[in-house]
């Protein structure tokens, strides 16, 4: 024989004899900037737009680089400086001629954005990090660092 129990309950939001919950606050609907002085309405929840921006472009940021990483990623980068100057002295300043002039370094994964006027390059370096910089027929700029916080060692065009 198989006895079936069944029952009803009613649940309470709080114990019995517990005081009464306290009224909501009231939950925030838009985001408002933070001004000095200015009380902001209780719908708002308060940022600093300064503060926002910094953390928004934080994807360029770069990674730090150990210094035996750093030192190894310096020697390519002489390399890679001879190169892209003996292209920029000889006028022809492209996407294709910096991929092959870095190419010729022996190093790959080269990251270029740009057009005839200007190219900004990316390189991983043979140990890590990046070389990175850029070529235009007035100026070279070559560095070293870590890669940026997107990943890579150039960030995606657009931003």
């Amino acid at each position: 024989m198989t006895t079936v129990l069944a029952g009803c309950s009613l649940a309470s939001p709080a114990p019995l004899g517990a005081p009464p919950a306290a009224t909501p606050t009231p939950t925030p609907t838009a985001a408002c900037p933070q001004i000095e002085g200015v009380d902001l309405p209780p719908d708002c929840a308060p940022y600093d737009p300064d503060k926002a921006m910094a953390e928004n472009d934080r994807y360029r940021d770069r990674m730090d680089l150990p210094d035996e990483i750093r030192d190894a990623a310096e020697d390519a980068a002489v390399s890679v400086r001879t190169a892209l100057e003996t292209m920029r002295t000889a006028g022809d300043v492209s996407v294709d001629a910096v991929e092959d002039a870095i190419s010729g370094t022996g190093l790959a994964g080269i990251q270029t954005q740009g057009d005839a006027r200007s190219v900004a390059f990316g390189v991983a370096a043979p140990e890590g990090g990046c070389i990175f910089g850029e070529v235009s027929a007035e100026q070279l700029t070559v560095e070293v660092g870590g890669y940026i916080m997107d990943g890579g060692c150039l960030p995606a065009e657009g931003h």
